[in-house]
């Protein structure tokens, strides 16, 4: 008959120890292997594969190592942790280690039975990485088990590969491009929704009646929102195609956040752009009470804040410091954003030649929209939004130009007015909805019947005979600012408003910037994976040249959605956009968290004289940035009001021409009424912003409490410069070439191609294998941010952790053959004692009982402790654990005798077993303060900690002995024969 193993007992099976999980059952075991994760469980079946219990054997007194092995075999060891005990189940396993400041939100969510959080802090801060924290510990907790991300088509892939690299969940994305091949694979009746328990899904594919119900009817019990504001509209919201599709979205979510059960995270920048209306909106679905609720009152203000964090970077670039309220700054950290932005507007003015082409190209707007007018209703919207494509594709460039003016306008085949400004509206103007930037950077066309006109054709002739800097002063100009910025040392991104300006500037810039400059256009004629894997792609090319810098010319399909502070530090607006929310967006791709650069370069091209540009930087840009600056956060316009504007810019143009452009448009009586609107709504959004910021900031969660789950998290899984310490010195006792260029950063970069085959073979798996192969260097930075190829020197990083996994094998292996960094036995003469004292490493095993509102779990997890005493173990004094985690700094002041060295070490060996009852003794007062911190966590209600357990399982594990030994007076010169003439184990050995 097989023995029974209780929850936590060590087994041997397959060669290997593992740890007995609860959800074994008769006859079956579910193991996982000792130190191992999640992905390694495995089930085991006694009747049919050998499983004995397993001891735990004690260190060897033959295999000692030098003064650092503790401190590496540790640190190693929490590195392996994949099952921390603490009350976030979650840190252990993801491969990023958040600031302290991304804590708020998951202390937050923890303290709700049903999570419901508007996470809406600043363009980024990180609410990607917030919202992905609180995803993870819920699905870890049993409190969620399937998720739906619901994004724009553009932010889709993004969002697959932040889950997957960062939190470990491989989601499926579920695109109107994807879905016949995921529906292909469903069984008769079933959704995809139950078939995929993890999606990203993107909005426009929610657009289908069909799809959208199947959704609803097998939504998950965890949904998370991004750009929720768009989700949402006013009550009073203007035009057709925004009011629609914003109705729909938001008809959507209200359906599902009336599951008063399902778990709720939505997430923007701008909780405020728009009107007061939108805002409530989207409170009521986070509750439907705050829809109502007074937020100037006290009350209702502490009501908001259990829902609501926004945060600007000023409040974050430094935190858990004294001004915080702490008492001190032991716990400060300051987040690397960067410091400003840099800006310049930079004129242009138009050659003579193209100068007379814009001029006849207004006269036959001007003329085409006086026809028009006098034919009807349609007729002139359609007219109406060719103009504007006309002349908006005619300031871009002379390519941009030329195939406007040759394709037929999209707004020609509506059937009405209505339908004309649906079709037109989107390709013409700049809304700030990131959902709307796919396929929008085609030129919209200009011609209204396929024949097209004599007129257009003509000028389409004159546009393309103006190719190249001779006759195009705009690229011209641009070649200027981006030899500037090469010179300085910057990688800039040229944005540009159609497909066809950046595949002009591609080809006329190759070989006009240097030897040293590489060159690649993006753009929306390819698809989203393609982007990214052409932006890698010029992202690697020379990558090991400092000289080398990079240009990406780029349309708005990446103003949104994909990361690029890795590899650039600046943006030139090569085409100024109709609405200022799209230049922070553009400038948000690399002027964000993870940013090297301290100072972002921006650069703003407008033409001067042609009667556009002035106008809209005049009126829209100017009031835009004052708020930016009066607030330190922008403060979107609504679409409809940036239209109103730059209609009014056209109207204007078609009027005066470009001679009436040195007047200002505020003297334009006929428009007034629009500015002033503008105005008004503008400063009514950036009031409530204020307001946001200053009167329903977070208020739920003090930075105390934060400093406090940050001390313990640091405690039981270490802290950065541990982990620096640890990659850098374990790669150099492995026979790694390190460069370390001491410049203040912490980073360095190391060489593999000496190390042990298994050392090769864990980093080409995480790191990619002609890395590895190939010998390149390694960077290992003390940013978790980091780019393809490098690697984050934090404790969750991919290529640490399989570092961490050899060292520790290799110390539990004495076998091993090569360099082993780590061992478990050491003993080292020292003047840090006084006393003999003795280092304890002791892994402790805890059985969780976790309450939820599924029912409670049972779980496994691990803690690793250091404990020291001075003395002999029979007459033991323990000191407390700063005294015992300051010996790992001890170092060596002599040579320790090697006789001596093992009779030390063999005598602490044998005297193991008096020092049982405390080790267990400590684990029971540690399975306590794990309690305590649970409730600590989750103080929110009793039915959150109802049913709450941790208790130790025995025994612990003794990984490490490590005897410190007080330094000897010197003593008079030694005959030959003395024991000092004897072999000795050094400070490197002993």
């Amino acid at each position: 008959m097989s023995p029974t193993y209780t929850a936590g007992s060590l087994v041997t099976a397959r060669g290997r120890e593992w740890v007995v999980l609860p959800e074994s059952a008769s006859g079956m075991l579910v193991l996982r292997p000792l130190g191992g994760g999640e992905d390694d469980i495995a089930a085991v079946f006694p009747a049919f594969e050998e499983v004995r219990p397993a001891q735990f054997a004690a260190p060897s007194p033959a295999d000692l190592g030098d003064q650092r092995a503790a401190g590496l075999l540790r640190t190693a060891l929490r590195i392996g942790f994949r099952s921390g005990a603490g009350p976030f189940r979650a840190l252990a396993s993801i491969a990023v280690e958040p600031r302290a400041y991304q804590l708020v939100p998951l202390l937050m969510a923890l303290r709700q039975r049903t999570v419901r959080l508007l996470i809406s802090d600043d363009v980024g801060i990180g609410k990607t990485v917030e919202a992905g924290l609180i995803v993870k510990e819920l699905l870890a907790q049993g409190e969620a088990s399937r998720l739906a991300v619901l994004c724009s088509p553009a932010l889709a892939e993004q969002w697959q590969g932040e889950l997957r690299e960062k939190f470990g969940i491989d989601a499926e994305l579920v695109l109107a491009s994807t879905v016949t091949r995921l529906e292909r694979g469903l069984e008769l009746g079933q959704s995809l929704f139950d078939r995929h328990p993890f999606t990203i899904i993107s909005t426009d594919f929610i657009k289908s009646t069909r799809h959208r119900e199947d959704f609803v009817r097998h939504c998950p019990d965890l949904v998370v929102v991004d750009e929720a504001h768009t989700c949402v509209a006013a009550d009073d919201a203007q035009g057709p195609a925004t009011s629609a599709t914003s109705q729909l979205r938001y008809e959507l979510l209200r359906r599902v956040a009336a599951d008063e059960n399902r778990h709720l995270l939505l997430l923007t920048a701008t909780p405020h752009s728009g009107k007061e209306s939108a805002f409530r909106n989207l409170l009521g679905l986070v509750r439907p009470d705050l829809t109502t609720v007074d937020l100037e009152s006290p009350a209702g203000r502490a009501r908001l804040a259990e829902h609501f964090v926004a945060r600007k970077r000023a409040d974050v670039r430094q935190y858990l410091t004294k001004e915080d309220g702490l008492a001190d700054d032991s716990l400060a950290e300051r987040t690397a954003f960067p410091s400003d932005r840099w800006t310049k507007d930079e004129p242009y003015k138009l050659a003579p030649a193209y100068r007379a082409l814009l001029d006849d190209a207004i006269a036959y707007a001007r003329d085409r929209v006086e026809t028009a007018g006098l034919q009807g209703k349609r007729e002139a919207r359609i007219a109406w939004w060719s103009v504007i494509a006309l002349l908006r594709s005619m300031v871009s460039s002379p390519a941009a130009a030329a195939r406007t003016l040759e394709t037929r306008s999209e707004s020609a085949a509506a059937r009405t007015a209505v339908e004309a400004d649906a079709l037109g509206a989107p390709l013409t103007r700049d809304s700030s909805d990131s959902d709307r930037l796919e396929g929008m950077d085609v030129v919209p066309g200009a011609a209204e019947s396929e024949q097209g006109d004599p007129l257009l054709r003509e000028l389409a002739v004159r546009a393309a005979e103006l190719y190249g800097p001779a006759s195009d002063t705009k690229l011209k100009a641009l070649t200027k600012h981006l030899k500037s910025l090469i010179a300085d040392g910057y990688s800039p991104i040229v944005f540009c408003r159609y497909i066809p300006t950046a595949e002009y500037l591609e080809t006329q810039l190759d070989k006009k910037l240097g030897a040293k400059t590489r060159i690649a256009s993006v753009t929306g004629t390819l698809s989203p994976q393609q982007r990214l894997e052409r932006i890698e792609k010029l992202a690697a090319e020379d990558a090991d040249d400092p000289a080398v810098r990079r240009v990406l010319i780029a349309t708005d399909c990446l103003s949104e959605g994909v990361n690029l502070q890795h590899s650039f530090d600046a943006v030139i607006h090569y085409d100024l956009a109709w609405n200022p929310t799209r230049h922070d967006q553009r400038e948000g791709r690399v002027d964000r968290y993870g940013q090297k650069r301290d100072q972002v370069r921006v650069i703003t091209m407008f033409g001067e004289d042609n009667g556009i540009d002035g106008k809209v930087l005049e009126v829209l840009f100017a009031k835009h940035r004052q708020i930016k600056k009066d607030l330190g956060i922008s403060v979107s316009v609504p679409d409809e009001t940036a239209s109103g504007v730059t209609d009014a810019v056209v109207e204007w143009l078609l009027l005066h021409g470009r001679q009436g452009t040195q007047e200002s448009l505020f003297e334009f009586d006929g428009h007034q009424e629009s500015f002033d609107r503008m105005e008004r709504e503008w400063n009514s959004a950036a009031e409530r912003e204020r307001t946001s910021r200053s009167k329903y900031a977070q208020r739920a969660i003090h930075p105390e409490e934060v400093a406090r789950e940050v001390l313990a998290v640091r405690a039981a899984l270490g802290g950065s410069e541990e982990v620096r310490s640890f990659v850098l010195e374990a790669l150099r006792d492995l026979e790694a070439q390190v460069r370390d260029p001491r410049d203040g950063s912490g980073d360095f970069a190391a060489q593999v191609g000496g190390t042990p085959a298994g050392v090769r073979d864990g980093l080409a798996a995480v790191l990619g294998g002609r890395i590895v192969e190939e010998d390149r260097e390694i960077p290992f930075r003390t940013s978790p941010a980091i780019g393809r190829g490098e690697a984050a020197l934090v404790r969750t990083d991919p290529a640490v952790g399989a570092l961490a996994s050899y060292v520790l094998d290799s110390a539990l292996d004495a076998n091993t053959p090569g360099p082993r960094p780590a061992r478990r036995c050491g003993v080292v003469t020292t003047d840090a004692v006084t006393i003999r004292t003795t280092l304890l490493l002791v892994r402790y095993r805890f059985h969780l009982t976790l309450p939820s509102r599924n029912g409670e779990r049972q779980i496994v997890a691990e803690d690793a402790r250091l404990l020291a005493f001075e003395g002999l173990p029979a007459r033991a004094r323990w000191l407390d654990d700063d005294a015992a985690a300051a010996l790992l700094g001890a170092r060596a002041a002599t040579n320790t005798h090697e006789q001596l060295a093992r009779n030390q070490i063999t005598r602490t060996l044998d005297g193991l077993p008096e020092l049982r009852d405390h080790i267990t003794e400590y684990g029971v007062e540690l399975a306590a303060d794990l309690d305590a911190s649970h409730r600590r966590v989750r103080k929110a209600g009793d039915e959150i900690v109802r049913g709450l357990k941790v208790v130790p399982q025995e025994p612990a594990d003794v990984l490490g002995v490590y005897v410190y030994l007080p330094q000897q007076p010197a003593t008079p010169s030694s005959s030959p024969s003395s024991p000092s003439s004897v072999s000795t184990v050094t400070g490197a050995e002993a």
